[in-house]
């Protein structure tokens, strides 16, 4: 009679039973609601408020400066990740706890000190101001918003992977003759790519949601600076609950496809990592 393995957690059923309650009460309940309720709508009164010229605007700029902030996030986080991990230098530790905070701070505070430190009479920003360059109220700040609050997600994806890196593959790289670049390019970065993909999804997730800290440093002006999720609340305060239900069944609808991608991108560059 073939042993039984013990099992640190319930049985199968039990242990489904809970992820399955759990998911439908905090997740798929809470989307199937809005999916019925937009389909109570007919379609010229959805077509109306989904695609309306400042609608579109609206999805444009969030899409581009999430994705610019995602984009960004992918450099600086695999850099610091680096840093963290191949160097021992005083404060090192500090830094490292210190990436957490975008976690912790809450992301009004998060946009109200951008906002103070990028405007015309901030820090930075007074002395951008004489060059004619704006950060605060342009969809530059939005960016730079959106890449404080994302950029822990690719540093802590990225940070694992070369902490476990067999550093071996590289000597025998350079001792072949290769260089740092070539050895970069073709031993590190393939086995970074699927933790950059999954920290980058993960930050332009963040970003095409983020309200709180981006409202702050955005202006909110319709056709230039507001953002979708902005432009939601500001239907639910007018009790235009349809139009934004139909907003935000269009971001829902395209942030899936997008995150299906992206995460179809990652299986193929995790399965190409991997020999196979």
């Amino acid at each position: 009679m073939k042993k039984r393995t013990p099992r640190v957690l319930p049985g199968f059923g039990l242990t489904m039973g809970t992820t399955i309650t759990g998911l439908s009460l905090f997740v798929l309940i809470p989307l199937a609601v809005l999916v019925l309720r937009g389909t109570t709508m007919n379609w010229q009164d959805f077509v109306s408020a989904a695609f309306s010229p400042r609608a579109l605007a609206s999805y444009k700029l969030t899409f581009f400066t999430a994705l610019a902030a995602g984009l960004g996030n992918v450099v600086i986080g695999v850099l610091v990740a680096w840093s963290l991990t191949r160097y021992r230098f005083p404060g090192r530790r500090l830094l490292d706890g210190i990436v957490d905070l975008p976690f912790a701070l809450p992301t009004a505070v998060a946009g109200i000190s951008l906002t103070a430190l990028y405007a015309k009479n901030g820090w930075i920003g007074s002395l951008l101001a004489p060059l004619g360059i704006r950060i605060a109220f342009t969809p530059v700040g939005i960016s730079l918003a959106m890449l404080f609050v994302g950029m822990p997600f690719v540093i802590r994806a990225v940070q694992p992977v070369l902490e476990d890196f067999d550093t071996s593959l590289e000597e025998a790289a350079k001792s072949l003759g290769a260089s740092g670049l070539t050895t970069f390019r073709k031993i590190i970065f393939p086995t970074l790519l699927p933790a950059i993909l999954t920290g980058f999804t993960l930050s332009l997730a963040r970003g095409l949601g983020e309200y709180g800290s981006v409202i702050f440093i955005a202006g909110n002006m319709p056709f230039k600076t507001e953002v979708t999720s902005l432009l939601i609340v500001t239907q639910l305060e007018e009790f235009d609950y349809s139009g934004a239900t139909a907003i935000a069944l269009v971001m829902l609808g395209a942030s899936f496809l997008l995150l299906f991608a992206l995460n179809l991108l990652q299986r193929i560059a995790f399965k190409g990592g991997n020999g196979s």
